[in-house]
């Protein structure tokens, strides 16, 4: 028995010399080895891992209130909804008051009539706070999840009011909006006029994902926005996101504000307002409002700071389309190639870094800085870029494209666009 065992871990290492028949088995699928030992275990078919979702799927106990639409007791989230590496980034409000003031401050007193979609919900705790709001506010609530624990305590939602829909999708995938259009959830979603206001009866709502792609897909959803896609086709629809404040401060970063300003600070001043939804403090501290709590995965004070980490502070915001828009429609590559290249050098004046954007660009200081032009289209290029105004950049991409010698490629390799979820 030792011998074949030790014979078996030869043949499945070749480099280390397993006699020749033995490699023309594993490298041409002739048949088997004599060893019965061996050809037992090749003919096992490999068994793929469990996931830890499946497992707290099929182990985790069901909360006896569950096909009532109800969920369990805020302290008692752990047991329901345990660990699970695959999720654990999901931030969702799991305290049914903070739940509920959050509800009413999306739509509030006066909303009638809405249609919402609702994406990354978790098992729904804010879902059902916006089903508890007054009739007449919401029409119809489209909620999109992935994560069949979850989905446990959304579905029973569909059985108990006909206002709901939840869809097995995820909010990173593009191709579920069109999964949504095509089920005819939006087809009576008027589509408005750009000019005709901010639209009364769409709305977007998502708990926003602490990774690095939850992050590429706010930049996403702005970018959307002077494009006119997605949400955006049917008028200036609203957004709500839930987000980490780390997320919140680059987003809202003033100009200046030389670590947080960066080219997502960028596209969001030019193309949205964006303003808290509520004070910061309500949501503080983190554990007493969102799941999973940060206990779950330890507080060591040593660790090295991590912006993502569970546990950092979260907080709500609103995003309100600009009605005129600094970023013309087919112009959003050269902004994300402009902001992309400059802000690489972003404490550098503008005079020294302008030669980033491609060889020879450095010409284009005199074009910025024309006399014959009013003072107002004039750019200061003492500037670093953080502190270049929405006109500066509005200027400088203007100067790029009328530039003879502008890159004729100006694609960005790591641009994010929604997809699979990993």
């Amino acid at each position: 028995m030792l011998f074949r065992v030790a014979s078996f871990s030869l043949r499945l290492a070749p480099r280390r010399g397993v006699p020749l028949s033995h490699c023309q088995c594993y490298s041409t699928g002739s048949p088997l080895p004599n060893d019965p030992l061996v050809a037992d275990v090749l003919k096992e078919p490999v068994k793929r891992k469990e996931s830890r979702i499946e497992w707290a799927t099929k182990t985790v106990p069901a909360f006896e209130g569950m096909s009532e639409g109800r969920l369990p007791p805020m302290m008692e989230w752990r047991k329901y909804f345990p660990f699970m590496a695959d999720v654990n980034h999901r931030i969702s409000i799991r305290n049914p008051e903070t739940a509920a003031v959050m509800a009413e401050t999306f739509v509030p007193e006066g909303s009638n009539g809405k249609v919402i979609i609702e994406a990354f919900p978790g098992p729904g705790q804010l879902t059902r706070a916006l089903l508890a709001l007054p009739k007449e506010r919401i029409r119809k609530l489209i909620v999109m999840e992935t994560t069949p624990l979850y989905l446990k305590y959304l579905r029973p939602l569909q059985e108990l009011d006909s206002r709901i829909t939840v869809i097995p999708h995820s909010g990173y995938e593009w191709d579920a909006y069109d999964v949504i259009e095509s089920m005819g959830l939006l087809k009576d979603v008027p589509k408005l006029a750009w000019d005709a206001g901010v639209h009364p009866g769409f709305q977007f709502i998502s708990h926003i994902p602490s990774t690095v792609s939850g992050e590429q897909l706010i930049s996403q959803f702005f970018r959307s926005i002077p494009e006119k896609h997605w949400v955006f086709k049917y008028g200036r629809t609203p957004l709500n996101f839930i987000l980490g404040e780390n997320v919140w401060r680059r987003i809202s970063a003033a100009i200046g504000a030389k670590s947080a300003r960066c080219k997502v600070s960028v596209i969001a001043e030019a193309v949205a307002e964006c303003t808290e939804a509520l004070p910061f403090s309500k949501f503080q501290p983190y554990q007493d409002h969102f799941h999973p709590t940060r206990s779950l995965f330890g507080s060591d004070p040593n660790l090295k700071y991590n912006a993502r980490r569970t546990g950092n502070p979260f907080q709500a915001i609103k995003v309100i389309p600009r009605e005129h828009q600094v970023i013309p429609k087919g112009d959003l590559d050269s902004w994300d190639f402009c902001l992309r290249r400059l802000f690489v050098r972003k404490a550098t004046p503008l005079k020294t870094g302008l030669g980033a954007l491609a060889p020879g660009a450095q010409s284009l200081l005199k074009v910025l800085t024309n006399p014959d032009l009013p003072e107002s289209d004039r750019v200061d290029i003492t500037k670093t870029m953080a502190h270049l105004t929405i006109q500066d950049w509005a200027a400088i991409v203007k100067a790029f494209k009328e530039w003879p010698f502008m890159p004729e490629n100006l694609s960005i390799d790591d641009t994010f666009m929604m997809r699979d979820p990993r």
